[in-house]
């Protein structure tokens, strides 16, 4: 003898969550977030990585005292012969790599102020400084590129927008300071007792 059974499940009930899944998405065609409004105010640019198109904080704009050239009238190597130049750039202390592997020149183009230069030479817009960090930090390149590593400017609703290196690390001293957390939990702290 074969027994039959059948489902007595009212609406709104399911087997099990695939079942839930699929019948509440039926009707699901995409979402209308955006983060438009979210990016108002910051000028931004479009790049293309790889497979990875994204907007980023547009620079140039951002550097206080940019074209460098409006105060590096001459290459970086006649300017450092004069005794009586001004000194420029005094404040910068440089903590990024060994000073036997790492000096300013190392980033910046001593015969092109308004552009950064990579190991082998060639001109990067500083709009585009990721390009210089990602020489040696591929890694995190990579991570930032899919969206692991960084922050965003506005979260993840399309136009994707991502901050860049230089938005969150000094590129002449890259690495955080040890600090307290901005505020102390004290809750934890009375669960603990």
């Amino acid at each position: 003898m074969v027994t039959l059974f059948s489902c007595k499940h009212g609406e709104g009930e399911y087997h099990n969550i695939t079942d839930k899944i699929e019948a509440e998405s039926k009707n699901y065609h995409g979402t209308s977030m955006s983060s438009e409004q979210l990016l108002e105010g910051i000028e931004t640019i479009e790049i293309t990585e790889g497979e990875h198109s994204f907007l980023i904080p547009e620079r140039k704009g951002q550097i206080t005292s940019y074209a460098c050239t409006e105060c590096h009238t001459k290459p970086l190597h006649e300017l450092q012969n004069k005794e009586d130049a001004k000194k420029a750039h005094w404040d910068i202390k440089l903590a990024h790599a060994n000073l036997n592997t790492m000096n300013c020149i190392t980033c910046h183009n001593g015969d092109d102020m308004d552009n950064l230069k990579s190991l082998t030479g060639k001109t990067i817009d500083f709009n585009r400084s990721y390009k210089l960090c990602s020489q040696c930090h591929s890694k995190q390149f990579e991570d930032w590129k899919g969206g692991a590593h960084g922050k965003k400017v506005a979260g993840w609703a399309p136009p994707r927008a991502s901050m860049t290196c230089v938005n969150c690390h000094n590129p002449h001293q890259p690495g955080f300071e040890t600090r307290w957390p901005a505020r102390f939990n004290s809750q934890k702290v009375k669960e603990r007792e």
